[in-house]
C-alpha cells in the first residue's frame, strides 16, 4: 500500500529536507531556495529546522498539512485587519470579510477572519451582545402591569 499523502506533498518534503541539509552544510538559504525553486524566510527556516530535529530527521516530519495549498493571508493583511478592527471594534466578521476582498482582492472566510482575530483577542466576546440600556428598558415590563391582576388568575388559599 503507498503513501497516505500525494505524491506531491512527498516531494515537497524531501525537498525540504534537502534544502535543510545543505543549508546546514554552509550553503547560502537564497542560493538553494532559488536551484530548489522554494520559497524559506529565515524565520520558516528555522521552524523546519525545530520540526525536522524533533521529527529524527526524516522527511516526514515536513510534510505540510496544507498539502501545497497557498496560505492566502499574508503578514501585511493581518496587520491591516487588526488596525482595522482596532480603530472600529464594532465591525463584524462578514464587514471585514468585504474590506479584506476589496482591499487585497482574496476570498477569506467569516470563521478564519473571526480565528485571526481571536489570536490577537481581538475577537467579541462569544454569546448574545449584551442588552443596551434603551433595549433593557423596553423589554422590562411596566409597572404593576400583571401583578395587580395576578390574584384573578391564581385566587388566595381556600
Amino acid at each position: 500500500m503507498g503513501h497516505p499523502h500525494p505524491q506531491v506533498v512527498i516531494e515537497k518534503a524531501q525537498q525540504l529536507e534537502q534544502l535543510l541539509q545543505r543549508v546546514e552544510q554552509g550553503e547560502l538559504l537564497a542560493e538553494v531556495c532559488a536551484e530548489l525553486g522554494l520559497e524559506v524566510s529565515p524565520d520558516r527556516l528555522v521552524r523546519l529546522q525545530a520540526k525536522y530535529e524533533a521529527g529524527e530527521r526524516s522527511w516526514e516530519a515536513l510534510i505540510d498539512g496544507r498539502y501545497g495549498h497557498q496560505q492566502s493571508v499574508t503578514s501585511e493583511m493581518k496587520a491591516w485587519l487588526y488596525e482595522r478592527k482596532r480603530q472600529d471594534k464594532t465591525l463584524t466578521g462578514p464587514d471585514l470579510v468585504e474590506a479584506l476582498e476589496a482591499r487585497f482582492k482574496v476570498k477569506i472566510s467569516v470563521g478564519h477572519v473571526n480565528h485571526l482575530l481571536r489570536q490577537v483577542s481581538l475577537s467579541r466576546p462569544t454569546g448574545r451582545p449584551p442588552k443596551t440600556e434603551k433595549k433593557a428598558a423596553a423589554a422590562a415590563k411596566p409597572a404593576g402591569s400583571m401583578v395587580d391582576n395576578a390574584g384573578i388568575f391564581f385566587p388566595g388559599g381556600s
